[in-house]
């Protein structure tokens, strides 16, 4: 029997302990390696080329979806499944325009990661959310003004911290990115939900990539 290879990367040693016994339960899968840091999953991906990567965002030394993007760099080839807390849809939206095949939430029951591992690794997209409505709010278009096109309503400051909230970067992160303080950095996003005629915060993620700014 061929087996689907995965790479574990989580920064809690006991969760990535359980994610291996549930998955070395799977005669169809094999664990090939762990890491509890990006930078080790980099470097442990780069050696053992596993099919799919299980990859938990909140680690140290990176912040949110920019994960995603790194490791495909690193692996192009592989599959990455985000397994997270983080349940925001404009969150999942920007995951998976990061390149992530899968989506999973941390309360999900095992059977649903293990589901996602078979899916991805067939080349499919797996999401999985807590329920249609929230599906739907996914993959729904964002709603923005009209006439003038988004991008050229933006200065050029404004589309980089729209770039980079699109990224799943924090206030501060981005401040020290494009060398900004803090609060010029929370009036910009202030400013840039104003001018696209946005009501939440995470609506900033949904326009950025329908903008086609993430990625860029």
């Amino acid at each position: 029997m061929s087996h689907t290879t995965v790479l574990i990367v989580d920064d809690h040693a006991m969760v990535r302990k359980g994610l291996r016994m549930t998955m070395e339960a799977q005669p169809d899968l094999l664990v090939v390696g762990e890491a509890g840091t990006l930078q080790e999953a980099i470097e442990v991906a780069s050696r053992v080329r596993p099919k799919v990567i299980t990859l938990d965002l909140s680690m140290p030394g990176v912040s949110g979806v920019a994960s995603v993007e790194r490791l495909r760099s690193a692996v192009p080839e592989a599959r990455i499944i985000v397994v997270t807390m983080h349940d925001d849809p404009a969150y999942v939206r920007s995951a998976i325009a990061m390149g992530a095949a899968g989506y999973v939430h941390k309360s999900a029951a095992d059977t649903e990661l293990i589901s996602a591992i078979r899916a991805v690794a067939r080349g499919r997209v797996f999401i999985d959310v807590g329920d249609a409505a929230t599906l739907e709010s996914i993959l729904a278009p964002s709603s923005v003004p009209t006439g003038k096109s988004p991008v050229e309503m933006l200065s050029s400051r404004e589309r980089e911290v729209l770039q980079q909230v699109a990224r799943g970067y924090t206030n501060q992160q981005i401040a020290d990115e494009i060398g900004l303080s803090v609060k010029t950095v929370e009036s910009y996003r202030s400013r840039l939900m104003k001018k696209l005629g946005l009501k939440e915060r995470s609506d900033l993620v949904r326009v950025a990539i329908d903008m086609g700014l993430v990625g860029e």
